[in-house]
C-alpha cells in the first residue's frame, strides 16, 4: 500500500462507545499483522471520553486505557502528537466544532458520523480541501460495505443515474421477521431490541430518520450535491402491517425500507420509503440486519454492493481502513480530495412517476365502491387491480394503480380521507421492478 513508515502514526480518538471500543480492540490485537501487510504502525495514544470509570465494549477495560484516557476533546485534537484524529462521538455538537479543529491544525479526520455529514458534509469537506487534508466517512453511511470508495475511486469516471439501498439493519431485520415469520410490528421491534440490532427508542431506525441522513450522504458522493437530511423525502415503517407484507408476496413482491437517490436532467431526488419489490429485485432477497445497495450507471450498468451496514466491529473495520488510507496519503503528503459539494435543484417527490399499492378500511355498504374509485379518476390515478377483503361490518380495499404521478395519488388519499364512508388510510406503497399483474389477485 504505501511505503513503510518510519515513525508510527499517532491516532487521537474521540469516543469509544461500541464502534469506538471496537476500533482500539481491532487495532490493539492486529497492530503486527496491519505493519506487516500496509507498513504503517498505528499507535493509539489519547482517547476522549465522557466517562472514564465507565465499563466499554469488546471487553476493553480501563487499564487497557490507562494513560490514554482524557474528558477533553480537545486536548486530543489539540495534542502535536496525534496525527490523525478518528471522531466517533455521534451527533452534531461537539463533533462539528471539533472536526473543524483537526482539519484547521491540518490533521486529516476519520468519521462514521452518519448526522454529522449528512448536516455539515459539504462544509467540512470544504474545510478538508482547504486545509489540504482528509476528510474520510467510509463508516457512516453502510457499515462494512466499502460504497464510498467504490463511487469515488472504482466509479469515479462513472455517470451514477440511480442508487437504491437497504441501508438501515434494524428495520430490515424486522421486516424480514414479519415477511418470513409471520410476528407482528410490536413482536418483531421487541425481538430487534432483545438482539441489540434497535435501540430502546428505536424512533430514529423505524421512522426513516437514519436511512434519510444516509441518503443524504449518498447523493452528496454520487452527484457532488449539497443534499442535507432535511432535504430527503423520509417515510417509516409504522403503518405496514400483515396483511399488507400477505399481499404483496400473493403478488411476487418483499415489503422493504428502501433509500431512494437518482439524478435527472441536472435535478437531484433523494427520498426513503417502504415499497413493493419485486422478487427478481436484487435487493428483495436482503435479509435480516444486513445491508446494501444497489447501483446503475450509464455505462457500468448495474451492480450491488452487500455486507453488514452496522454493529461494533464491522464498523470499526470501515473505519481502520480510512485510517490506513489517511496514514498512507499523510506520507505521500497527498489527499483523497472530494469535488466541492453544489446546490442543485432538488426534485420534490410529488413530481415522481411510479405504481402503488393503497389500502383502505371502508363501511360495507352498497355505492361504496363507485364512491372510491370516482376519486381515483378524478385525480387521474388509474386502477390496475383492486381486491375487496370483508372485515365484518367494514371491508378493507386494496388497490394496485397504473403509474401515476405522486401528487396525483396523494391528492387522491386526501379525498378519500374526507369520504364519510373510509374509516381508514392504510399503508401506501411505491412499487419497484417488474409491474403486478393486472386484474384480481390469486
Amino acid at each position: 500500500m504505501a511505503a513503510r513508515s518510519a515513525e508510527p502514526v499517532r491516532v487521537g480518538l474521540l469516543g469509544c462507545g461500541n464502534v469506538g471500543a471496537a476500533f482500539v480492540s481491532l487495532v490493539d490485537a492486529e497492530v503486527e499483522a496491519i505493519t506487516a501487510r500496509t507498513g504503517i504502525h498505528l499507535d493509539i495514544v489519547k482517547v476522549a471520553v465522557r466517562d472514564p470509570g465507565r465499563r466499554r465494549a469488546e471487553g476493553i477495560s480501563t487499564e487497557q486505557l490507562a494513560g490514554r484516557l482524557t474528558t477533553d476533546g480537545a486536548a486530543v485534537v489539540d495534542d502535536p502528537e496525534v496525527a490523525v484524529v478518528v471522531e466517533l462521538i455521534g451527533g452534531v455538537e461537539p463533533a462539528r466544532t471539533l472536526v473543524r479543529a483537526a482539519l484547521a491544525a491540518g490533521k486529516p479526520v476519520i468519521t462514521a458520523n452518519k448526522e454529522l455529514m449528512a448536516a455539515h458534509g459539504a462544509e467540512l469537506l470544504a474545510a478538508a480541501d482547504e486545509a489540504g487534508v482528509d476528510l474520510l466517512f467510509e463508516a457512516s453511511v453502510a457499515g462494512a460495505i466499502p460504497l464510498v470508495r467504490l463511487l469515488k475511486e472504482s466509479l469515479a469516471g462513472e455517470r451514477i443515474l440511480r442508487l437504491t439501498g437497504i441501508v438501515n439493519g434494524t428495520t430490515n431485520y424486522v421486516l424480514t421477521r414479519m415477511s418470513e415469520d409471520g410476528l407482528g410490528y410490536a413482536e418483531a421491534v421487541g425481538e430487534a431490541q432483545s438482539l441489540g440490532y434497535a435501540e430502546a427508542d428505536p424512533t430514529a431506525d423505524v421512522e426513516g430518520y437514519d436511512a434519510a441522513a444516509k441518503a443524504a450522504i449518498l447523493a452528496g458522493i454520487a452527484f457532488d450535491a449539497d443534499v442535507v437530511a432535511s432535504d430527503v423525502h423520509r417515510e417509516g415503517i409504522t403503518a405496514i402491517g400483515a396483511s399488507d407484507i400477505g399481499f404483496a408476496h400473493r403478488l411476487g413482491y418483499e415489503v422493504k425500507l428502501v433509500a431512494v437517490v437518482e439524478s435527472e436532467n441536472g435535478a437531484v431526488s433523494a427520498r426513503v420509503h417502504p415499497a413493493m419489490l419485486a422478487r427478481e429485485h436484487p435487493l428483495a432477497s436482503v435479509r435480516g440486519p444486513f445491508n446494501a445497495v444497489f447501483v446503475e450507471g450509464e455505462a457500468a450498468g448495474e451492480l450491488m454492493v452487500y455486507g453488514r451496514g452496522a454493529g461494533g466491529r464491522p464498523t470499526a473495520s470501515a473505519v481502520l481502513g480510512d485510517v490506513l488510507e489517511a496514514a498512507h496519503h499523510l506520507s505521500e503528503k497527498t489527499t483523497a480530495r472530494s469535488a466541492r459539494r453544489r446546490r442543485v435543484r432538488l426534485r420534490p417527490i410529488s413530481e415522481l412517476s411510479t405504481q402503488y399499492y393503497l389500502s383502505l378500511d371502508v363501511v360495507d355498504r352498497p355505492g361504496v365502491l363507485a364512491a372510491v374509485a370516482s376519486v381515483f379518476g378524478e385525480h387521474h390515478v388509474s386502477i390496475r387491480s383492486m381486491e375487496q377483503v370483508g372485515l365484518g361490518a367494514e371491508a378493507r380495499l386494496v388497490f394496485i394503480t397504473h403509474t401515476a404521478r405522486e401528487a396525483d395519488l396523494q391528492a387522491t388519499i386526501a379525498e378519500l380521507a374526507g369520504l364519510d364512508s373510509v374509516e381508514r388510510i392504510g399503508c401506501v406503497l411505491r412499487v419497484i421492478g417488474q409491474e403486478p399483474p393486472a386484474g384480481e389477485p390469486a
